[in-house]
């Protein structure tokens, strides 16, 4: 699913890079969509993991923001990578199948919300709010860069380039810092302009 849509992909052709017979892939998986099913299942398991690993992994990063930046970045670039065929199907089915998106959008919220309590720590006190805020919008960027890069791979890097890890814990630790920089009256205001529908 790396390079074919899910409506692409023949159940044949499958069979044959894996080396398995139409027949056993129907003795295991009802149709196609079962089996998308199953490795929608897998990699939001293995995302969940890497959650574990990466909050449990925090201790590891060197304590500064910059480093707990790189180490969330690396996590989430890394289970992309390896679920890349599959996240891209569950994107392109959106429309379609909205539930398919939905076990990736839970576990987006809840690398964001295992994130922050760290990243606040390393935040310091003071604007809990606003420094929330900041961390789930500095997510949004991070993730949003990522589905555009799986789904359009509009260039300059794509998902597979080193750079774009790089550039993106930048992004987020920029993101942060600002807000830590930021006072009450510089900072935004949730809610003060209206939002477009």
């Amino acid at each position: 699913m790396r390079s074919r849509s899910l409506a692409e992909l023949s159940i044949e052709a499958l069979c044959t890079k894996v080396g398995a017979t139409v027949g056993a892939f129907y003795s295991r998986f009802e149709s196609k969509e079962a089996y998308f099913n199953a490795l929608i299942e897998l990699a939001a398991r293995d995302g969940e993991s890497r959650l574990s690993r990466m909050i449990e992994n925090e201790q590891s990063a060197d304590g500064s923001l910059a480093g707990l930046c790189r180490l969330l970045v690396h996590g989430i670039i890394g289970w992309i990578r390896n679920h890349e065929g599959v996240l891209r199907a569950a994107l392109q089915h959106d429309d379609t199948r909205p539930n398919r998106w939905t076990t990736f959008k839970g576990l987006a919220r809840a690398t964001t919300g295992h994130a922050t309590p760290p990243l606040l720590r390393i935040m310091g006190r003071g604007r809990e709010a606003a420094k929330t805020r900041a961390i789930a919008f500095g997510f949004q960027v991070v993730l949003g860069t990522l589905v555009n890069a799986i789904l359009n791979d509009p260039g300059p890097l794509s998902i597979h380039d080193d750079e774009m890890e790089a550039r993106l814990s930048g992004c987020l630790l920029l993101l942060l810092e600002a807000e830590m920089q930021a006072t009450p009256s510089r900072a935004p205001v949730r809610g003060a302009t209206n939002r477009k529908k």
